[in-house]
């Protein structure tokens, strides 16, 4: 294919990828109380082979063809499609980071560690146990993964939090800057990066260089103290600039693009990856003029245009059809499970031991328990390193959808109900 053919067929799966992530929006925003961003991820698995692939087949190959039909590898249009929903990623933490308030964090800093290690521990020995037997399966691991590596993955996998879309159901349930909203994002923060550190691991030993590894966790440790010390010194004068400017100008913003770019091409060249390159440079960012001018600016630019790329990227490699073996769904409906009771239980817990009431802490369970969009960064890179299977692939996905979209609604029933009590007493 010519370039402006691969610009063609990228502008039709744009439009077609916006249409129906604005729809299926809709339609959870109306009926099921789902915020836009929990329902694009629903969307995407619709585009792939689960819906629109097994309706109409030929239109779906055509226009998500995954492999090139002659040579047999990748399309080239899908490379088009994967970085541009890298961008969307990289410029989405970036936000979240600018909005993490990490004054408050301090002052819950004892909560936040024992609910993120609580949200680790349980989550991490259920998924362990459960891939003792899928390693002995045969279909959801790869050949040659071992079962000390498949317990790894399988447990960073089951520990991650949905931190960018807790971000945004904090923020869209008015919970920012309060302590419960802060503790959540502060745990699902931490189980994150244990969660990449493991990740880091489990590549390294599938490809028999630890020093992978440790170039990973080594490296993110020192980026991110280099970032938050001698960067946010370094990057308060933006702030600065802005206010003697009056507004972001075109300077500002490149600027700010360019700090953005070397940290999401570093953490990504030493194994960490960009999104969190991304998410520390936002948190090392000053606060004020500057933050909330650049944050609106690329709001709409990033939620409403880029980000449903991914989740569309991801779907295409979500196939539930595979799942017709009833012995593949019971592995399926063990992996939920599993899931459930690891985060929420163990996170509510946790919560309720450092001081907070059964009703909070009830909620932070639930807000932990989503996994969703860092869900799938992790699936995405197991399946391009070949450690996992489709198969598996597909499972996870499922299990990330159904803890994502249990948070928002249990969520504002628990609100309702402790509005509803204390109207009471």
């Amino acid at each position: 294919m010519t370039d402006v053919d691969l610009a063609v067929r990228f502008f039709l799966q744009l439009a077609v990828i916006l249409a129906t992530c604005r729809v299926v929006g809709w339609l959870g925003a109306k009926f099921l109380g789902q915020t836009q961003v929990v329902m694009e991820m629903v969307a995407g698995v619709m585009l792939g082979p689960s819906l629109f692939g097994m309706l109409m087949p030929d239109a779906q190959t055509w226009l998500f063809p995954m492999k090139d039909a002659a040579s047999g590898i990748k399309h080239p249009s899908m490379s088009i499609l994967y970085v541009a929903s890298q961008v969307g990623l990289v410029l989405y933490m970036f936000c979240v980071g600018m909005e993490f308030d990490v004054a408050l964090l301090k002052q819950k800093a004892r909560g936040a560690l024992s609910v993120s290690l609580a949200g680790i521990a349980l989550p991490f020995a259920l998924g362990a146990l459960l891939s003792i037997s899928m390693v002995q399966n045969g279909s959801f691991f790869s050949a040659g993964v071992g079962a000390a590596e498949g317990a790894l993955y399988l447990g960073a996998a089951m520990c991650i939090t949905a931190f960018p879309m807790l971000a945004r159901i904090i923020y869209e349930r008015g919970l920012s800057g309060t302590t419960m909203g802060t503790l959540a994002l502060a745990a699902g923060a931490s189980d994150d990066a244990f969660a990449w550190a493991l990740l880091a691991v489990v590549i390294a030993s599938f490809k028999h260089d630890m020093s992978i590894a440790m170039v990973a966790i080594g490296g993110g440790v020192a980026f991110t103290i280099s970032m938050i010390t001698a960067g946010k010194h370094f990057f308060a004068k933006l702030e600065s600039w802005t206010q003697r400017e009056g507004s972001i100008t075109p300077p500002i913003a490149v600027t700010t693009f360019l700090i953005l770019s070397l940290a999401a091409w570093f953490t990504d060249m030493i194994g960490i990856y960009a999104v969190f390159g991304a998410f520390i440079a936002g948190i090392s960012m000053p606060r004020g003029k500057f933050a909330k001018e650049m944050q609106n600016r690329l709001e709409h630019t990033t939620g409403s245009l880029l980000l449903p790329l991914f989740f569309c990227y991801s779907g295409l490699s979500t196939n539930i059809g595979l799942l017709v073996d009833p012995k593949l769904a019971i592995f399926a409906l063990l992996a939920v499970l599993f899931a459930i009771v690891g985060k929420w239980g163990g996170c509510m817990l946790a919560a309720k031991v450092t001081g907070e009431s059964w009703a909070d802490a009830n909620k932070i369970g639930v807000l932990m328990n989503a996994r969703g969009l860092m869900e799938l960064i992790i699936l995405n890179i197991g399946l391009a390193q070949g450690v996992i299977t489709q198969t598996l692939y597909t499972i996870m996905v499922i299990m990330a959808i159904v803890t994502t979209l249990m948070a928002s609604p249990i969520f504002v029933w628990l609100s309702r109900r402790s509005e509803l009590a204390a109207q009471i007493a």
